[in-house]
């Protein structure tokens, strides 16, 4: 799977770096001062890194748990992502991080231990409020575990941290790693959807919409609780038929008392990142639909917008309750 393993001289010794070489003795391993002469020179080809991506281990210095736009989040106060990988294993066309980052290696930062002292430091500033900490921004939470150790290392510090509450987004159905521990009311395994046919067409070596139900089905009869992100909102032909069938397909399988959350997010990407992005996929047709420019961002006419989400609004009322819906909205200067 992975052929080449760029590392930082600076962690060479590190525990995890020794025991992810272990996993690829096969792979060519080579040294460097610092991951951004690998990640980040200008000019690189992101189609065809994709096609085979190295691994670059790397330390991050700073900016472990950063704090998420207003107009997001799943009910908490207090709200931050982290990043403890950049990049992923699918590749989906809507996907901001192909116009976010030049290389489509994966980076993995290894020193967990400094993303969880973090973290413990932001909920400590919170005593007896629930902190969330929202993992799979930029990266998928799950689909890389055997990689990463990601879930050995932060499912015990949640076990511990009862105030703390982890939200971990994914696509994977990788979820034998999670299914090891007991499950825990302050972590929530939120499932990335769109309908079935544009499921197809956008998101490449996506597991199938089925897979993931069933995945969700597993992690519910272990006693977890999950998540629904429809995000991003396509519109698309028959719109509100496919996202009828896609709910009653998730509803009639998992139980509404084990949903967590259902999150909606219409598309909207930075119009630089929009603009790197089309020139990778120039005659894909999500990107000549009725997209406009609004503010920093590139998304639907608020008109279109507002529509499909009241659609889809109306139909998961259906099926669970109002205030288990949360609405990402889309304001020009916070789209990420």
């Amino acid at each position: 799977m992975i052929d080449t393993i760029y590392y930082e001289n600076s962690i060479s010794e590190h525990d995890r770096t020794k025991e992810i070489m272990k996993r690829f003795p096969k792979a060519f391993s080579i040294p460097c001062e610092n991951h951004k002469e690998i990640f980040n020179p200008k000019g690189q080809n992101f189609r065809l890194q994709k096609k085979k991506p190295s691994l670059i281990l790397a330390e991050k210095k700073d900016n472990f748990a950063l704090p998420i736009p207003e107009t997001y989040g799943i009910g908490g106060k207090y709200n931050f992502y982290f990043s403890h990988m950049l990049n992923c294993l699918y590749d989906c066309r809507y996907c901001f991080l192909q116009g976010m980052y030049p290389s489509s290696h994966y980076l993995l930062f290894i020193n967990y231990e400094d993303f969880l002292s973090d973290i413990q430091n932001k909920t400590n500033q919170h005593p007896g409020r629930p902190t969330w900490f929202f993992s799979g921004y930029d990266c998928d939470s799950l689909a890389l575990d055997s990689i990463s150790a990601f879930l050995e290392s932060f499912i015990p510090f949640f076990q511990k941290e009862t105030n703390a509450h982890l939200e971990l987004r994914t696509k994977s159905v990788n979820i034998n790693p999670l299914l090891r521990y007991e499950p825990l009311e302050n972590v929530v395994t939120a499932f990335s959807f769109t309908p079935k046919e544009l499921s197809i067409q956008l998101e490449h070596g996506v597991p199938s919409v089925e897979s993931r139900i069933k995945a969700m089905k597993k992690i519910t009869d272990a006693g977890w609780q999950v998540g629904l992100r429809i995000d991003p909102l396509i519109d698309c032909h028959d719109f509100d038929q496919r996202y009828k069938i896609l709910f009653e397909d998730i509803f009639s399988t998992i139980p509404v008392e084990k949903i967590h959350s259902v999150s909606i997010g219409a598309f909207r990407m930075p119009v630089n990142f929009f603009k790197k992005i089309e020139k990778l996929y120039p005659e894909e047709k999500l990107f000549t639909g009725s997209l406009e420019k609004r503010g920093s961002s590139i998304s639907y006419s608020l008109e279109i917008e507002q529509k499909k989400k009241e659609t889809c609004k109306n139909l998961l009322l259906e099926h669970i309750p109002r205030e288990k819906i949360f609405d990402c909205e889309t304001t020009p200067d916070k789209a990420v």
